[in-house]
C-alpha cells in the first residue's frame, strides 16, 4: 500500500465565499467543483485544500460546520511581507501580525469567509540562541 497524497477537507457554511477567498488571496485553481464540494490546488494536479457544505452527499458521521475553532490551516510562502501587502490592498485584514517570530518565521494570520484561520508564515533565521532551551530534551526543559 501507498499512501497517494493528504489534504484538510473542511466542512464549512460559505463555500462560494470561502473558494474565492482561496481563489483571490492565494492564487489557488480550483481543481474540482460542485455545489457542495470544492476541491483547490496550487499545483496544477495536486488538492491542498477541500471545502464541503454540510449537505454534501458523502458526508461521513462527525463532521460538522467548522465555527472556526480548533483549526489553523497553514501557508507557507518565500515572502511574507509581500503577501501581507497584497492582503491589505486587497482589503483583506489581519488578525494576527505581520510579526517576526523569535523562533525563526515571518507571519500574519487572516481568516476567510466561513470562520478558518490561516496561518501564513515564511521561514526565516530564528533569533540567536532561541533554540538552545529545547535542544536535546524531549519535555522541553
Amino acid at each position: 500500500m501507498t499512501v497517494q497524497d493528504t489534504y484538510p477537507l473542511f466542512t464549512v457554511s460559505l463555500l462560494t465565499e470561502s473558494r474565492d477567498f482561496f481563489v483571490k488571496h492565494f492564487g489557488m485553481q480550483v481543481l474540482f467543483e460542485a455545489n457542495w464540494v470544492v476541491m483547490l490546488s496550487l499545483a496544477e494536479d495536486r488538492i491542498c485544500l477541500g471545502l464541503m457544505t454540510a449537505e454534501h452527499p458523502s458526508r461521513p458521521p462527525g463532521p460538522e460546520v467548522f465555527t472556526g475553532e480548533g483549526a489553523i490551516f497553514t501557508v507557507q510562502t518565500n515572502d511574507a511581507a509581500a503577501l501581507h501587502a497584497r492582503f491589505a490592498e486587497q482589503g483583506a485584514l489581519a488578525t494576527y501580525g505581520p510579526t517576526v517570530e523569535p523562533w525563526g518565521q515571518r507571519r500574519f494570520m487572516v481568516q476567510d469567509p466561513s470562520g478558518l484561520l490561516v496561518d501564513v508564515v515564511e521561514q526565516i533565521e530564528p533569533a540567536a540562541g532561541w533554540w538552545d532551551q529545547y535542544v536535546g530534551s524531549s519535555t522541553g526543559r
